[in-house]
């Protein structure tokens, strides 16, 4: 079957728009994707047609409303092949679902427990702990991390046997694209008795990940990536843990009965979705997820790879240029620099052509420190992406390269 690129990229209104008089060429997918029209009709339909709240009133809209929330939650679930729709608890996004974990085991935790962190991890999945360390006085300990960009596996070993309560890692790097080999981690640390939570931000976009064949405890992601709204993403947990976990937050919704005296929570999933939700979003990521189902997810990444494999054939022709993480085994992400060009004037200058990639530290500033660098410059493809853009994009590299040094 050919993967018909452009008829893809009809879907995409935004794709069509000119930046700084300059066809747009959108290279930071690893930040946000774009969103196809037929997610924005559904946004549309839902503000238009049927905007109320849920699980709340007798009323035709709400029931309306309930129901295609609830069918959204039942979208994810089965393309993650959850177990059951209740084991996916509907969040602001990927930062949120880890914090609402790490915030349930400040109560599981003692100064005698270890948990282990990667080296290639998002802010967002460091911080948290961090602070679940602080509050509990357990010691947090790092994977470390090799001069390729991959996890030093024989470390990780090691570390096993100080016998973890948690570890946590993320699938796939944002910084890097470095695709870690989680199910001989999820396994490895079940061994030993630890929890294991993946953060799969970068990887959803790209894969489809089985959380039952993982056999992972927890799984997080964010709809922003996956050509969804941003403001709502989703913790996979199994059912065990989510009955051991306490909620994250309290008021309406996640009750079952309130008196002053006490009170008793509602059962999953609305034991850990206080408030009011946002609706609209979670319906739309369901529409997101349909519309990438429709594509393939063995074509995109097909596709994805052969985009990765071109632009760094010719990316590494460019006089001065370096690019940092694994030569194999990664997804769509080139984070580079080019030797005497400093990453955020080159996209500065990029930008005026209408090119749009990302320049800093990512949210991983230990990746940086790791290669001693104040950040790069990243440039992530998606699959309505084109190997003519990236000619555009490589030229306007060179051009940037020869007006900067």
């Amino acid at each position: 079957m050919i993967f018909d690129v452009e008829n893809i990229r009809n879907d995409f209104p935004i794709l069509s728009r000119n930046v700084n008089g300059k066809p747009l060429i959108y290279f930071d997918n690893a930040a946000t994707s774009q969103t196809p029209q037929q997610v924005i009709d559904v946004i549309v339909d839902y503000y238009s047609n049927y905007n109320s709240n849920i699980h709340r009133g007798v009323h035709t809209l709400s029931q309306e409303a309930t129901d295609k929330y609830e069918g959204a939650r039942q979208i994810i679930q089965k393309h993650f092949n959850a177990l059951h729709s209740h084991e996916i608890i509907f969040t602001s996004g990927t930062t949120h679902s880890i914090n609402l974990v790490a915030n349930g085991f400040a109560g599981l935790l003692t100064k005698s427990d270890t948990v282990l962190v990667s080296a290639l991890e998002h802010h967002s999945n460091i911080v948290p702990w961090q602070m679940l360390c602080e509050k509990t006085k357990a010691t947090l300990k790092v994977i470390p991390m090799t001069q390729e960009g991959a996890l030093d596996m024989d470390a990780y070993d090691n570390l096993l046997l100080l016998n973890p309560k948690l570890v946590f890692v993320n699938h796939i790097s944002n910084a890097l694209g470095t695709i870690n080999p989680i199910e001989e981690m999820i396994q490895k640390a079940h061994k030993v008795g630890a929890a294991i939570l993946i953060d799969g931000a970068q990887a959803c976009p790209h894969i489809k990940p089985d959380v039952q064949a993982l056999d992972v405890d927890f799984y997080v992601t964010s709809g922003h990536k996956m050509c969804g709204p941003t403001g709502v993403g989703m913790l996979y947990a199994k059912e065990a843990w989510l009955h051991k976990l306490p909620p994250y937050q309290g008021g309406g919704e996640m009750i079952s009965e309130v008196t002053f005296e006490e009170t008793t929570y509602a059962g999953l999933p609305h034991k850990f979705e206080a408030g009011t939700p946002n609706i609209c979003g979670g319906i739309a990521f369901g529409a997101a997820i349909d519309y990438m189902n429709s594509i393939g997810f063995d074509a995109i990444a097909s596709y994805e790879h052969e985009l990765l494999e071109y632009a760094t054939g010719k990316m590494n022709a460019i006089s001065g240029m370096k690019i940092y993480g694994p030569k194999e085994n990664k997804t769509s992400v080139i984070s580079f620099n080019i030797e005497g060009v400093h990453a955020y004037d080159l996209g500065t200058i990029i930008d005026k052509l209408g090119i749009a990639i990302r320049t800093g530290q990512h949210c991983a500033q230990p990746i940086m420190d790791f290669f001693g660098i104040s950040g790069t410059a990243r440039a992530s493809f998606s699959f309505y992406n084109t190997k003519q853009e990236i000619d555009v994009f490589v030229e306007g590299v060179k051009r940037a390269t020869m007006m900067l040094r």
